[in-house]
């Protein structure tokens, strides 16, 4: 993970240096975006969360109005009308509370509401488990969310900003999730920087829904009946088109941010030691920030090993995964998660672009870390090992399990 430091004085003394986990940078980033209502449902690792929100609107620092509601998929439900009528909304949630949102998920993407919302990836039970695992987040890609991952606190403030002007732009008009590994960030303090309100406030503006609002002077319903005859397919072609908008909009907005406050931590995806690498890691999360080290300490042994850490995830950046995997000697893809019966999701997504363009790159996919099992620099650098040996030798398979503890049939 890179230090990140300040050129600019100004920038330095204007904003604020807290020592926060990522679940209260996350809180930061809803204050700072101006959030006006929050539905808020407790989970385990989110919900300190909601907790300092809680605090900073009941001080006065924060001007919005939080709703206790009895489930997740009442928080969602609530996020969308608050969003219907105009509102900036925000929630968080992981893991089995993120499932029961499902539904409302895509009643979110299709209504075309806004709504932004912090996920804490967390395991999906049974068994139980309440470590670091994105099968929760993995499992709502195909719900029309824009879905991005984060490596650090500081990034997750940084995004959760971003992805607001994003998701309200008047092209776009979808719901966002920035998802945090579980306490490997969201209980784990850094330092982080908080730009000045007013500075924020210039690159985010109001939320002023473009195109419509429910207003009980002018009632209107939205989400009714449509048959097959009916425009609904091509409802779900304007999803995929915003989807494009939005990639596009992240890369330009994330610069800006950038520029603006001295916080870059690429686009859709960022790259770290890439520019020469023969060999691409390709990861999300936190796993990414130990492959940082793992990239110094090969580079240290000869072997021109770079990173390519997804940012976004929906929609996908395969332009550059193109881009950056032409000509080289192999990718090797590192999930945090499982499509069971075929490998990892992140791996099948290169594969799949690489593929459609004709570029013969081998991906070796590794599916690694899951139930928040401990991945070290030192494992990724023996998995990346293994997998250039594989490439070399012609081999790549579907689907490799690292760190497997050995247990008996039953």
């Amino acid at each position: 993970m890179k230090v990140i430091t300040r050129k600019d004085e100004k920038t330095r003394e204007a904003g604020e240096w807290k020592i926060l986990t990522g679940n209260h940078a996350v809180s930061y980033a809803a204050k700072l975006a101006r959030v006006q209502v929050v539905p808020a449902y407790p989970i385990t690792p989110q919900t300190t969360i909601v907790e300092l929100i809680s605090e900073l609107i009941a001080s006065g620092e924060m001007n919005a109005r939080m709703i206790r509601v009895e489930s997740e998929h009442s928080a969602m439900a609530a996020a969308i009308g608050a969003s219907a009528v105009g509102a900036r909304v925000f929630t968080a949630t992981a893991s089995q509370g993120l499932l029961l949102m499902h539904e409302m998920l895509h009643w979110a993407a299709g209504s075309r509401t806004p709504v932004g919302m912090a996920v804490v990836n967390r395991a999906v039970g049974p068994p139980w488990n309440i470590h670091a695992d994105h099968q929760d987040a993995i499992s709502q890609r195909d719900t029309g969310w824009i879905i991005s991952f984060v490596s650090s606190n500081q990034e997750a403030l940084d995004t959760v900003i971003t992805l607001y002007k994003v998701a309200e732009h008047p092209e776009v008009l979808l719901p966002f999730m920035v998802c945090l590994d579980g306490f490997v960030l969201s209980h784990t303090y850094m330092p982080v920087y908080l730009p000045p309100q007013d500075k924020i406030d210039e690159f985010l503006p109001p939320y002023d829904p473009p195109h419509w609002k429910l207003d009980p002077s002018n009632p209107i319903s939205f989400g009714a009946l449509v048959l097959p005859n009916q425009p609904y397919q091509e409802m779900r072609w304007s999803i995929h088109r915003s989807m494009e908008k939005a990639l596009e909009l992240f890369e330009k907005y994330s610069k800006e941010y950038g520029e603006l406050f001295d916080l870059k931590h690429g686009g859709a995806i960022e790259e770290y030691g890439a520019e020469d690498a023969e060999y691409l890691i390709i990861t999300a999360g936190t796993i990414a920030s130990e492959a940082e080290v793992a990239v110094d300490e090969m580079r240290k042994n000869g072997k021109k090993v770079g990173l390519l850490k997804i940012r976004l995830y929906r929609p996908f950046p395969s332009n550059t995964i193109i881009r950056e995997l032409k000509g080289r000697k192999g990718a090797i893809v590192l999930d945090r998660s499982i499509s069971f019966g075929l490998s990892g999701p992140i791996s099948e997504d290169v594969r799949a672009v690489l593929h459609s363009f004709n570029i013969d790159t081998p991906v070796v996919a590794y599916v690694t870390g899951l139930g928040g099992r401990d991945i070290t620099y030192a494992d990724i650098e023996n998995m990346v090992s293994r997998g250039i040996s594989l490439i070399e030798e012609g081999k790549t398979p579907l689907i490799l399990w690292y760190k497997m503890r050995r247990f008996e049939k039953w």
